[in-house]
């Protein structure tokens, strides 16, 4: 479910536009105003971060702005990472408008609490909430939607979300009203999101080609079980990865 098995990135993007532009725009403002240093990356940086002093003055559209921008290389390097990997099977089951509204949404619900909740003068920045708006939703699923997600990758979210948690208030400089909040309004908001939708199926194809060369394969299944083991062997890396990302670095 959620190990990418696209031959291309145009392919990927052309399967799930709205994770991949997500992705380009959070990229290009990072390299505005993070590397390239504009004047205009200055100025998207100056109006677009969510200081709450500023919010309380009537600046409110920096409670939606501060999501698509970062401050350092691991920073969007991981948030861009985590997005490729847990919102494509999202994407695909809610659609496109469903999808853009659930990660926004939550993305907000985190910039709200870290507002009503944060000191006056704290600022923040980085989609952490809205990526942690995706958990809460894949954990609605394990505990209320199973028929929505398989074995494998019900073990792999629960992980991955109680190692982040956890990590959310053992670390320094982690927005925790932001990781905490984004995970409660996915979990709150995911019946909403998941009204009708059919579990993931990662061999559609949005213009299918069948060139007459399509046979029967009698060893599909052993393909299919070896496939899972790879899936696994896959996820489990990431999940090293993320935990010594988590551990050494500053991600959120």
């Amino acid at each position: 479910m959620f190990l990418r098995n696209e031959r291309s990135i145009k392919e990927f993007f052309r399967l799930y536009p709205i994770v991949s532009w997500i992705i380009i725009i959070q990229v290009v403002l990072w390299l505005l105003t993070d590397v390239i240093q504009t004047p205009l990356g200055t100025m998207i940086q100056y109006w677009g971060i969510g200081a709450n002093h500023l919010i309380s003055q009537g600046e409110y559209w920096r409670l939606f702005t501060a999501i698509f921008l970062h401050g350092g290389l691991m920073h969007v390097l991981f948030n861009s990472f985590a997005l490729v990997i847990f919102g494509p099977a999202l994407e695909q089951m809610m659609g496109k408008l469903k999808f853009l509204a659930a990660y926004i949404g939550t993305g907000f619900i985190a910039s709200l609490a870290t507002y009503l909740i944060g000191p006056d003068l704290y600022a923040h920045l980085g989609a952490s909430g809205a990526i942690y708006g995706l958990f809460g939703i894949y954990l609605f699923m394990v505990a209320f939607r199973k028929h929505l997600i398989d074995h494998s990758s019900t073990q792999v979210i629960t992980v991955i979300v109680v190692v982040g948690l956890l990590m959310t208030f053992l670390r320094s400089g982690v927005n925790v009203y932001a990781h905490v909040f984004g995970f409660i309004g996915g979990f709150a908001l995911a019946p909403l999101f998941l009204a009708g939708v059919r579990p993931y199926n990662p061999w559609v194809r949005t213009r299918p080609v069948n060139d007459g060369s399509i046979h029967f394969d009698p060893n599909r299944w052993q393909k299919k079980q070896h496939n899972n083991q790879l899936i696994k062997k896959g996820l489990w890396i990431f999940l090293g990865i993320l935990i010594v990302l988590g551990l050494f670095g500053r991600l959120f």
